[in-house]
């Protein structure tokens, strides 16, 4: 896993400094996600799930933070519920992932791209 950079918020370097790591705006990204209705999963990898198999909750999960010099990319892989309009989903995740982090961090987020990676269909789970 490649080490990424923290990132630097604060302007007044009298008092000190304010670094945030991209692990706190993948959790803060997987928790507004779940807000949002319509979502059905996130989706994650072999690990996330062994993990959540042993009942800790990955809040990181199915999201995938980038530093550019550009700014911040956030890629979201999420799984929606069948009948829900794509775009409006979509749409709603991207306001308030991008309000929750202006609010709790001041960060602005250039990009929030959002995967759909598959329709969860009601009865699937009765099923297995």
């Amino acid at each position: 896993m490649s080490e990424q950079p923290l990132l630097n918020v604060s302007d007044d370097s009298n008092l000190g400094k304010v670094e945030i790591a991209p692990e706190v705006i993948e959790v803060i990204t997987g928790i507004a996600s779940s807000e949002v209705e319509g979502i059905s999963s996130m989706r994650g990898n072999f690990a996330t799930g062994v993990v959540e198999r042993f009942g800790k909750k990955s809040h990181g999960k199915g999201v995938k933070v980038e530093l550019t010099e550009n700014g911040i990319l956030i890629d979201l892989f999420v799984v929606l519920n069948f009948g829900v309009s794509i775009p409006k989903v979509a749409q709603q995740l991207q306001d308030n992932i991008r309000q929750t982090l202006k609010n709790m961090t001041a960060l602005e987020i250039d990009e929030i791209n959002v995967h759909v990676v598959g329709i969860h269909m009601e009865g699937a789970e009765e099923s297995e």
